[in-house]
């Protein structure tokens, strides 16, 4: 079997809609990602290993080349989540994308401002996804290559 570049990148996709979640799996594997999929900021902590139970002894052992996210979600929104890796001294040159249905500038300021990547608008599309190639290799380009 081939690997394909694209292939050996990890995305840690976050989101409390089932239907968005397999949505962006389904446009993540198109794309030969490796995916895991999460339901909350908590459990997407856990997988992390910045759950504050586990916080003290655990140590991340799979490594996330990016993070997806919803922003709004029970309890912790995707600007927790953001927050949160960009606070971790061993997480937080993980690139982190956040995404909504809701168009609202001044939460996609924050988020950008706060050092989120970028930023989709929901439906996410195929084209989303072609953006975070850049990420993924540690530049950014204006024109697609």
């Amino acid at each position: 079997m081939v690997m394909t570049a694209e292939s050996q990148f990890h995305i840690l996709a976050v989101d409390d809609s089932v239907i968005d979640r397999k949505w962006i799996e389904k446009l993540l594997k198109t794309s030969s990602f490796q995916v895991t999929v999460v339901d909350s900021v908590s459990k997407a902590l856990e997988f992390l290993g910045l759950h504050e139970a586990e916080q003290k002894n655990h140590h991340q052992e799979i490594k996330v080349n990016l993070i997806i996210t919803d922003y709004s979600m029970p309890g912790m929104t995707g600007y927790d989540l953001l927050r949160k890796i960009k606070e971790s001294k061993s997480l937080k040159d993980i690139p982190v994308v956040i995404m909504s249905s809701e168009n609202i500038p001044s939460r996609i300021n924050r988020c950008l401002e706060e050092g989120t990547e970028d930023f989709f608008m929901k439906p996410v599309q195929l084209s989303d996804v072609n953006r975070l190639r850049p990420h993924l290799l540690g530049w950014r380009t204006l024109v697609d290559v």
